[in-house]
């Protein structure tokens, strides 16, 4: 880099040049980075793409980009003796439009590639950057582009610059002064922009099960894509959240606009939205130019794990593309967009889990194009992006898993259960026969069951959050415990007889549930995936004469709080729903607790004594009329 003690703007004036001019500055067996993503200078690469038949032994220096000028191209068809590339990306490029390209990719961590330019581990010769018109003190802004591109530009031997007054003056570490620059170029072009992903009712889906997830006051750290923007689009109804992320989007405007960010409870930069990048539309960056609640930060800054674990209950969000049942993670760069963020995607799964309140999801629709499961038995000849071991969250359309913590039987069987329906039989097999699930493990009809999320619910019992939801195949365990924890006279009320173990052959019918014919409804109390059950409700159907036999358990902490009541109406309903012609109960007559919770049903309650048990009955179609 060059700096003198003359007055910036004729130091300006003296280093403008043409592009052609500019290009003939770079001499042969010279490393040249290009500036990032969407902030990629194009009437440079244009200019030195001319010239490419001139060049000898150039490495180009940049993350995996859509390129507007095919360089990739021209190493292949010159065999590399004019131009090489270097591409920043942590994917597997398997997908076609990646494999192509893989030979050119450096697999890297984006926190670390800064250190590696400023290191001079890899010396940058030199860096062609797009920037602002300098301010009235000369200094530039890189934009929407400052990520890995500052490192770039403050330890180039040679900065060119083109000037763009359509680039977004955007606050923050975000400047380089004219000082510091070689070569300018001015020339005005638009921007590179994304349009917007298209509509997906899977990852609208995604979306509704992820709000569920996220509490008011989080800070969000999202990747571009369709899924991601669908999440955005059901986030808009929370409130005080915060930003902290590699790209920002049109989606986290429109958040900003709707009042759903504002950047107040983040506890670390807070009333600044923080990011290194941006990618969209016009009005995107139009939004960005000279926002005072903006701050862009080099990638070094942004992705470090230790900065991003800073922020309050800090939440990643990330694509994956393919996980296997253990929790591995596969991820790419979608064919319609390009800048996936896959790069900086495990400094922030790191990042987050570190936060205080922190989550780490993963999103990934079930299937491609409805013909191929992306929940796979084991990943092989692919990347791993994420390692199983820093797998948290995972959300598809058919509902949400908690990996944290759990075995891989565990890890297995809540994959399977998030899968697409038509291939959770094949996963399950295949789970077996590489060890990951028991010998006494037997497929049943529930393994294709979709989860209801309708009956989710969210209460508060004395002032604590309590989670009302249908089981999982997961709950396994937890509902042992509950049982395991019930007071003896409380256990006999529920077997009619007095029981000191719960195996699982006791408790499988619990889990194991078709949402249609069976059912089970719980409560639960604590973090999602590690919660305690306070409460089971369960419904089973007796196809004779299509009513449903229901029964309860209630933990004595619990008891007298109307949780009976609230999981009897939800089994009501969804029984009615499901087609069942109404509900009935075996128990004593002394049990006068499952007496009154039965009647307090909408309907005519027919009661007969039978031996020592009193049978309770209802149907859906005969209400109970009060004067």
């Amino acid at each position: 880099m060059v700096t003198t003690s003359y007055y910036w703007a004729d130091n300006y004036v003296e280093r403008k040049r043409t592009a052609e001019e500019a290009m003939k500055l770079i001499r042969p067996g010279k490393r040249v980075f290009i500036g990032s993503s969407c902030g990629e200078p194009q009437y440079l690469i244009r200019a030195l793409s001319e010239m490419s038949g001139h060049l000898t032994d150039i490495e180009i220096v940049r993350l995996m980009a859509l390129e507007s000028t095919p360089l990739t191209l021209i190493a292949n068809q010159t065999e590399s003796r004019s131009l090489n590339v270097r591409s920043f990306y942590l994917g597997s490029a398997k997908p076609k439009h990646l494999d192509e390209k893989k030979r050119f990719i450096t697999p890297m961590n984006l926190s670390a590639i800064p250190r590696l330019f400023k290191s001079r581990r890899l010396p940058i010769h030199v860096a062609i950057i797009q920037v602002t018109p300098p301010d009235d003190f000369g200094w530039m802004s890189l934009g929407i582009s400052v990520d890995i591109t500052l490192a770039a530009a403050r330890s180039a031997d040679l900065v060119i610059a083109q000037v763009n007054s359509k680039m977004p003056r955007v606050l923050g570490q975000s400047f380089i002064h004219v000082n510091d620059v070689n070569v300018i170029v001015e020339h005005d072009e638009d921007l590179l922009a994304v349009d917007e992903p298209p509509e997906s009712e899977p990852a609208n889906a995604i979306g509704r099960l992820l709000s569920r997830l996220i509490d008011d006051g989080s800070t969000i750290q999202i990747s571009p894509g369709a899924t991601p923007e669908s999440s955005l689009l059901a986030l808009s109804g929370k409130s005080d959240l915060g930003i902290h992320t590699e790209y920002l989007t049109d989606g986290i405007m429109r958040l900003v606009s709707i009042g759903a960010v504002n950047n107040r409870k983040k506890g670390f930069n807070e009333g600044k939205l923080v990011a290194s990048s941006a990618m969209g539309t016009e009005n995107l960056y139009e939004f960005l130019n000279d926002n005072p609640s903006i701050e862009f930060h080099p990638s070094d800054y942004v992705n470090d794990p230790g900065i991003i674990s800073r922020n309050n209950k800090m939440v990643s969000m990330n694509v994956a593309m393919t996980m296997d049942l253990t929790g591995q993670v596969a991820a790419d760069a979608l064919p319609y967009n390009y800048f996936s963020g896959v790069t900086g995607m495990l400094d922030f799964v790191r990042g987050a889990a570190k936060s205080e309140g922190g989550k780490s999801i993963l999103m990934l629709t079930s299937t491609s194009g409805g013909k191929k499961s992306r929940i796979v038995p084991m990943l092989e000849n692919t990347a791993v992006v994420v390692p199983r071991g820093d797998t948290h969250y995972v959300v598809t359309e058919y509902g949400v898993f908690n990996m944290f913590g759990k075995s891989l039987q565990e890890r297995a069987m809540g994959m399977i259960s998030i899968a697409h329906p038509d291939f959770r039989d094949e996963l399950f097999f295949e789970a077996k026969k590489m060890g990951l699930l028991s010998a006494e493990r037997t497929l049943k009809e529930s393994i294709y069951g979709i989860y209801p999320v309708k009956l989710e619910e969210e209460i508060k019992i004395d002032g604590e959050a309590v989670t009302v939801r249908p089981a999982k195949p997961v709950d396994e365990r937890r509902i042992q415990e509950h049982f395991y924890n019930l007071d003896k006279d409380d256990v006999v009320s529920r077997f009619f007889h007095e029981k000191t173990s719960f195996v699982r052959d006791d408790v499988e019918g619990m889990f194991q549930v078709d949402y249609v014919r069976d059912l089970t409804i719980l409560a639960l109390v604590g973090e999602f995936g590690f919660g305690e059950v306070i409460a089971v409700g369960e419904y089973l159907l007796n196809q004779a004469n299509n009513m449903a036999e229901v029964a309860f358990s209630v933990s004595k902490k619990f008891q007298g709080k109307q949780l009976g009541k609230i999981l009897m109406r939800k089994l009501a309903e969804a029984a009615q729903e499901n087609g069942i012609s109404g509900l009935f109960a075996v128990t004593s007559p002394t049990n006068r607790g499952m007496i009154k919770l039965f009647k307090t049903l909408p309907y005519k309650v027919k009661t007969v004594f039978e031996e020592d048990m009193v049978v309770l009955s209802c149907k859906f179609n005969e209400l109970d009329i009060k004067d």
